[in-house]
């Protein structure tokens, strides 16, 4: 069964599950290791879970633990953008900021104040909506990157994370990223030659929200507190859903048209499915 974002109600715990019980109102983004959410009851491991955030509905809240998962990790731990690099601007640029992802990252290292953002759109609305989000500048990802970012006149920035397309991006990446700099992508390019950044020292980092729930690994509950994390923050006002489609039912038909429309490549935000006939 495919699907992984969810937000729904507990219906039945475990007899070791202390952190939830029936009638919680939660989020999630599920395994790989289990079925998905594209059927009416999950099987779902607590310590990837957090309640929901109770000001948004339930397609607001099922739009958000994936991409804010993804997003959290690279930024806050992979990338480390809250440490500065010796001798570098402050800034991160972010390949696809209107994706998914990049929609969560902009608004999460806007919450790094000292932090510049860079985000990249390359059509008028998808521009748009990254500014909404919060990005201090919006470059084209269709030209080149290194010239674009030097006119801002900022500097090398520090961290770079590449949501998509980094094997199209990566020579530019490696010209404009700073001395010791720090790279993160999530996309599977066919072919991804990082050479180029041994002269700058600048460590190359991989962001898979999945492994730590593939592997249990010891920290796995990093993520249910991670969507506690997110779910304070939306309901303080500092981070939005990035909900942009709403189909209805949750049918094959919508499930069919939801993926025709990821498939497209010019979606911005999450598309949602809700409510079962």
């Amino acid at each position: 069964v495919l699907g992984w974002d969810a937000a729904g109600v507990v219906r039945a715990v475990g007899p070791e599950v202390r952190g939830f019980e029936p009638g919680d109102e939660v989020f999630y983004a599920g395994s790989i290791g289990r079925d998905g959410t594209n059927a009416e009851l999950h099987l779902v491991d607590e310590r990837i879970v957090g309640k929901k955030p109770a000001s948004l509905d339930w397609a607001e809240a099922a739009a958000l633990p994936l991409t804010a998962i993804t997003a959290w990790e690279a930024l806050f731990e992979r990338l480390s953008v809250r440490t500065p690099v010796a001798g570098a601007a402050h800034a991160l640029l972010i390949v696809g900021g209107a994706g998914g992802v990049g929609s969560m990252a902009i608004q999460l290292a806007r919450q790094v104040p000292e932090l510049i953002v860079i985000a990249t759109a390359s059509r008028p609305e998808t521009q748009a909506w990254v500014g909404e989000l919060g990005a201090h500048h919006v470059i084209d990802h269709r030209q080149p990157l290194a010239r674009q970012v030097a006119n801002l006149g900022i500097g090398a920035p520090a961290f770079v994370f590449s949501t998509t397309h980094t094997d199209e991006h990566i020579e530019q990446i490696a010209e404009l990223i700073a001395p010791q700099g720090r790279f993160a992508l999530i996309d599977d390019p066919k072919t991804l030659d990082v050479v180029p950044f041994k002269r700058k020292s600048v460590s190359t980092h991989w962001e898979f929200m999945f492994t730590r729930s593939m592997f249990e690994t010891a920290d796995m509950e990093t993520q249910g507190q991670i969507l506690s994390a997110i779910a304070s923050l939306v309901d303080a006002g500092e981070v939005r859903t990035t909900l942009t489609e709403r189909f209805s039912p949750i049918n094959a038909a919508n499930l069919k048209r939801a993926h025709q429309a990821l498939e497209s490549t010019t979606a911005r935000g999450k598309i949602v499915i809700e409510g079962w006939q």
